[in-house]
Formats: structure tokens, C-alpha cells, sequence
């Protein structure tokens, strides 16, 4: 079995679909800016943001999951291109993580911090420097101050945002100039927590849903598209 990269109209995903965005290298006064970083439009109605489990996030993810929720072949590309594309003096925050965080095992970074919804998997999770709980379908802000960080990860999980244009843009404010924003995900999912838009979606629509969250907010360039194919 070969992960190839595959043209992105190929239909029927088995590994994941990234997307990678990064800063304008020479915006060095985003913050400062009056419309940089700032929601341009949302991109969801108010039907593509709900959920088939309507229950508090907070009760569903209240007992650990230590599993793997994609395969080798999309763990190994993903691993790769985190390898490519961050530094070991990188300041990372790896945004709805778990009790993994596929970095390369063998590259220390200065300091990564983990998101997410349950303290007994983040706990696990060896990269981590520290991390921090938050339900970002409530509240979408952090207390971190603007360009603290190098880059942003978000693995497997956009798919449950229900507010994706307002955390995009807090990704914003967090980032660097020249930082990046690494967003990777698949076919897989918990399906009733997953929003409307996306459980309705095709493998197509999914990765155009992510570059429309993207280019909802000023400031971002245009993403990069890198899609792996199991064959």
C-alpha cells in the first residue's frame, strides 16, 4: 500500500486531505492593522453549524478516547510534512489536541502547548509542555497574547467546530507574522458531533469548506492544498 498525491477533483478520501495556510511573511503590523485578522464573512448558515447530538461537548468528551483515529499512512504523511514545515526553535499549539500530537519523535520544538476537551488525554501526551481546556463552541478566545506563536495545529478535528470563522481568526491573532496554520483531517469522524456542512458534504466540498474558513478572515494567504491517496 503507497500514499501517492493525488489531484484534488479525486473522489472517495481513505487518508487525509491537509490544508496549510500561513501569514503574509511581510505583514509585521497585523495586529495593528484596523482589518487584518479580522472575519471578512461567515461562511456557514445558521443550519451547517448544527449537530445530530445536541448534549453539552463538555459531557461527551468527559471520559478519555486513547485511540488512534486515522490510519498509519495518514499519520506517517502528516508526521512528514510537520517535519517540512516546523523548526526546532518553533513555538507550536496544537489547537483540539489529544493524547497524541504526531510531531516527529525525534525533534525537540521550544515549546509546545496543547487545546483540548478532556485533561485525562492531554495529560498523556508527551510533546506537550502544558495545556489547557476549553470548549471553543463556546468561547473562541484565548488568553494568549497576540503572535505568540510560530505555528498552529489543528488535526482531525475542524470538522466539530460550529464557530470555525471566529477560531480562525483567534488563530490569527495568535500567530506570528509569517507563522502558520496546518489544518488536516479525513473521512473519519464522531458523526453525531460533527456539524451539518460537513456530515452533508463530499471529500470535495469538505476541503473547499476548509479554504472558505481560511479566506473568511483578512490577512491569511491562499492555502496550500496537499492530498495523500491510499491506493
Amino acid at each position: 500500500m503507497q500514499t501517492n498525491l493525488q489531484p484534488i477533483y479525486k473522489p472517495h478520501f481513505k487518508t487525509p486531505t491537509k490544508i496549510l495556510n500561513t501569514l503574509n511573511e511581510n505583514n509585521q503590523t497585523n495586529q495593528q492593522s484596523s482589518s487584518v485578522g479580522k472575519i471578512k464573512r461567515f461562511v456557514l448558515t445558521q443550519e451547517g453549524r448544527t449537530k445530530l447530538n445536541m448534549y453539552q461537548d463538555n459531557d461527551f468528551y468527559s471520559y478519555p478516547r486513547l485511540v488512534t483515529h486515522v490510519d498509519d499512512g495518514f499519520i506517517s504523511t502528516l508526521t512528514n510534512l510537520y517535519r517540512e514545515r516546523l523548526k526546532p526553535d518553533n513555538e507550536i499549539f496544537d489547537l483540539m489536541s489529544s493524547w497524541i500530537s504526531h510531531l516527529p519523535s525525534d525533534v525537540k520544538y521550544k515549546r509546545v502547548v496543547g487545546h483540548g476537551m478532556n485533561a485525562q488525554e492531554l495529560a498523556k501526551n508527551p510533546r506537550l509542555d502544558y495545556f489547557l481546556i476549553k470548549d471553543l463552541n463556546k468561547d473562541q478566545q484565548f488568553e494568549f497574547e497576540s503572535c505568540s506563536f510560530d505555528a498552529v495545529l489543528c488535526t482531525v478535528s475542524v470538522q466539530y467546530l460550529q464557530q470555525p470563522e471566529k477560531v480562525f481568526a483567534e488563530v490569527f491573532r495568535l500567530l506570528k507574522p509569517g507563522g502558520v496554520f496546518i489544518v488536516s483531517f479525513s473521512n473519519r469522524m464522531f458523526y453525531e458531533k460533527a456539524i451539518s456542512a460537513w456530515r452533508e458534504g463530499t471529500a470535495y466540498s469538505r476541503v473547499q469548506l476548509v479554504v472558505q474558513y481560511f479566506q473568511s478572515v483578512e490577512g491569511f494567504t491562499e492555502a496550500e492544498d496537499q492530498i495523500p491517496f491510499m491506493q
